[in-house]
């Protein structure tokens, strides 16, 4: 009994040993299958597969972009919204360095003018080539239907940044500058700051106001 327990005991080790060969030589043959295959790959073929990958993620970040392009631009749409339309525009100058004469005769100047000729007025004002009409005894000047003026230039500066915001305003309500005529020009005292010698500095508020008008009359 021994010796047949023997046998067979040797039996299944020849049997082990048989097998554990055979895998190795399964894996020795895969192994070199796979080798052939890397070796089989020319230099052309491993540029044209990068090539083909970099293409690939190419097209993803372009289509990734697009649609967050598209959702900007839907959220903006949603943000955005339309102003109403208005028929009157305002522009308010606080704190000018101008004295309240000065400013009231400008306003008078430009009252009633579109925002383009009465900018374009002052910067001839600025120039010396057109005077302000002013009251009281001042030199006479040049000029169609004019008496005694002057020359501001400080005061013209200062109105033609006020008219400047003015347009900004009339356009970003949608009116028509060609249509709008500067209806209201008011000049009144701001907070006077003290001087040496108790005098009063000049400040003046200056409240402009344009409205679009529809129908002008012939």
């Amino acid at each position: 009994m021994a010796e047949e327990n023997k046998k067979m005991e040797n039996k299944k080790e020849e049997i082990k040993k048989e097998t554990d060969s055979e895998k190795k030589v399964g894996k020795m043959e895969s192994e070199g299958k796979e080798i052939k295959k890397d070796s089989a790959k020319t230099p052309e073929d491993k540029k044209e597969v990068s090539k083909d990958k970099k293409e690939v993620s190419k097209d993803k970040k372009e289509t990734e972009k697009k649609e967050m392009d598209k959702d900007k631009k839907v959220e903006k749409k949603k943000v955005e919204k339309k102003l109403p339309k208005k028929d009157v525009a305002v522009a308010l100058g606080k704190s000018f360095h101008i004295s309240k004469k000065h400013g009231m005769y400008v306003c008078s100047f430009i009252k009633n003018k579109k925002i383009d000729d009465a900018i374009k007025d002052l910067k001839e004002v600025i120039l010396m080539k057109r005077a302000v009409p002013f009251k009281g005894e001042i030199p006479h000047r040049k000029g169609k239907g004019m008496m005694s003026g002057r020359y501001p230039v400080k005061a013209a500066r200062l109105f033609i940044n006020l008219l400047k915001s003015l347009k900004g305003n009339v356009l970003v309500n949608g009116m028509d500058l060609d249509k709008t005529r500067i209806q209201m020009a008011s000049a009144n005292w701001a907070a006077r700051p003290m001087r040496s010698n108790s005098r009063e500095g000049k400040r003046t508020h200056v409240v402009l106001k344009a409205r679009e008008i529809l129908e002008e009359k012939k």
